[in-house]
């Protein structure tokens, strides 16, 4: 073969080896990038961080498939209904916050940790404490609930409380904690929450003294307090009456 020949065809085999390899390259990486789609973890992810940043409102499965670059098809295959997809999003939180067993010197020390960490995830994420009054109603058997009421009554033993008691007494915790999280904003001191917080308290101020002399007592405290404060203090008075109880029956 003429050696100018024999160039052009080592030059051509090349090309088309580099195409090739880029093309394998590049199927390589689309090939991974839909496994990670295609994936329940990467689903629930990126539900979580639509909710955190638009809310549930805005999650549907057309922002998902978008967000993820792949079909409806894929999304109800890993996670099944929106509600499904739901009580993932809301049992993976939970499971995250839960995650670290809290150090805790007594029982009543454990359940304030777990209270606690319950609480600051309800604040991280303002759409999950809607979620979790949904759920533990809906789904009783659910992994959510089944964690909470875990992560709540398994300390109930070294506190005392007779066995025949522990489902109303953690029952009563978990019932605090739903509705201390879903009564109104807080989320530390972002401005709608003291925007929100004025509101009530010049509505509170205003009302007539003699028709609600406690309320207008107490208004600039509502405007004042601090949520996480107020809700450990109330998580304090429900642990006051178990170990009260306790005590009367021993």
């Amino acid at each position: 073969m003429h050696r100018s020949n024999f160039g052009t065809v080592l030059q051509l085999g090349a090309v088309f080896q580099s195409w090739q390899d880029g093309g394998m390259a590049s199927q390589t990486r689309q090939s991974q990038r839909r496994r990670q789609v295609l994936s329940r973890e990467r689903i629930v992810e990126a539900a979580i961080e639509l909710l955190d940043t638009t809310g549930e409102s805005a999650l549907t499965v057309r922002m998902l498939t978008e967000r993820l670059s792949t079909g409806s098809g894929a999304i109800y295959h890993h996670v099944g209904t929106m509600n499904d997809l739901l009580e993932a999003a809301s049992d993976t939180v939970i499971a995250n916050a839960l995650a670290v067993p809290p150090a805790a010197d007594t029982p009543e020390d454990e359940i304030r940790a777990v209270a606690l960490a319950l609480f600051d995830a309800a604040t991280e994420h303002p759409w999950l404490a809607a979620q979790l009054a949904a759920q533990i109603t809906r789904n009783p058997w659910g992994s959510v609930t089944l964690r909470i009421f875990e992560s709540f009554g398994r300390p109930m033993r070294a506190l005392g409380v007779p066995q025949p008691d522990w489902f109303t007494t953690t029952s009563t915790l978990v019932h605090y904690f739903i509705g201390a999280t879903t009564q109104g904003p807080h989320d530390g001191g972002k401005p709608e929450r003291a925007e929100f917080l004025d509101t009530a308290f010049e509505a509170w101020q205003n009302l007539d003294p003699d028709d609600y002399p406690f309320i207008t007592t107490i208004a600039a405290q509502m405007r004042d307090h601090d949520d996480r404060r107020q809700f450990l203090t109330g998580i304090d008075l429900v642990l006051k009456g178990i170990v009260a109880r306790v005590d009367h029956a021993a």
